[in-house]
């Protein structure tokens, strides 16, 4: 009988709201699990969980809950402490990046940095959905945009900008708009999570204003409309740490830039502690250094004249 497993395996199916999920996260397997929550709750003499979908805690599960995690809080911050001693970066850090960004910008950095720290486990979880900080699966996540979780700390790493991108053969067959308005000639190549409707969102004269394009192809990856754009299939919103290569070897070419696309801060996300780990802030610290502010795709573009240096402000 081992409580602290028990204990730590309860907390987990809680917060992944799945005993597959929990087995998934915790390196085991749903039976396994299902067998240390029926022990904890024989050793505490009530159930814990309704077994309904969704699953739900009882009010007892809830006050073990509360308690269980603030324990395991505790224990962290101590093995925490404890390694921080050593004068060495050690411990396991779960980390959750937007797929392309990862793939075509900090895939690299995150590399280095395992191989700067030994003790060091890192868990880099890439997918393009939003992930929630709150249920203790990532210790650090980097987002793009707007920040709404007012419970975590954020630390801006630096900008990023978009920009309508188009192959040369695409504008020579249907002409370069000149004002969004034009767009209603145009086909698009959108993005499902932005655009699923095909409606562009761009600034004229300082305010928001939407704009619709016909739609070529719909697709959930910016990677995706990156070669859907270099194939000439339409126009694309696209983020320069996306485009800049396609952009400085003129596979694409910018257009409208006088009505830009939104833009927003890549950020660091964390928790609110008593003690931040040294791991997160020297994360946060390596990424910062080595993508800059401007960030280091968008210098290469005002170098080389692809775009204006307003655009990368």
């Amino acid at each position: 009988m081992n409580k602290f497993v028990d204990m730590v395996t309860f907390v987990s199916v809680v917060d992944a709201s799945s005993f597959s999920e929990a087995a998934r996260r915790l390196g085991t397997t749903k039976s396994i699990v299902s067998t240390r929550i029926r022990q904890l709750e024989r050793r505490l003499g009530c159930a814990l969980l309704e077994r309904d979908r969704p699953l739900r805690m009882t009010i007892a599960g809830g006050v073990f809950y509360e308690s269980a995690s603030r324990v395991l809080q505790d224990v962290k911050l101590a093995e925490d402490s404890v390694q921080e001693t050593q004068g060495s970066l050690r411990g396991p850090l779960r980390i959750a990046v937007p797929l392309t960004l990862l793939t075509r910008r900090i895939g690299a950095l995150l590399s280095t940095f395992a191989g700067q720290h030994p003790d060091l486990q890192l868990d880099i979880e890439a997918q393009d959905r939003f992930v929630s900080m709150q249920d203790g699966q990532y210790d650090v996540a980097i987002r793009m945009g707007e920040l709404p979780d007012s419970s975590l700390i954020a630390r801006p790493i630096t900008m990023y900008h978009c920009l309508i991108c188009a192959s040369p053969a695409y504008l020579e067959r249907y002409d370069t708009p000149t004002h969004p308005r034009d767009l209603a000639n145009h086909y698009g190549v959108n993005y499902y999570h932005r655009e699923p409707n095909g409606m562009w969102s761009l600034a004229v004269d300082g305010r928001r204003q939407s704009f619709r394009i016909r739609t070529r192809m719909r697709a959930d990856s910016e990677q995706m409309l990156l070669e859907g754009a270099r194939a000439g299939l339409g126009l694309a919103i696209l983020p320069t740490f996306v485009a800049a290569d396609s952009l400085l070897s003129g596979d694409l070419v910018p257009v409208l830039q006088h009505y830009p696309p939104q833009g927003g801060h890549i950020s660091a996300v964390y928790r609110k502690a008593v003690r931040t780990p040294l791991r997160i802030h020297a994360l946060i610290e390596l990424l910062a250094e080595h993508i800059g502010h401007p960030a280091s795709w968008d210098s290469q573009l005002v170098a080389a004249g692809v775009v204006k240096s307003q655009a990368s402000k």
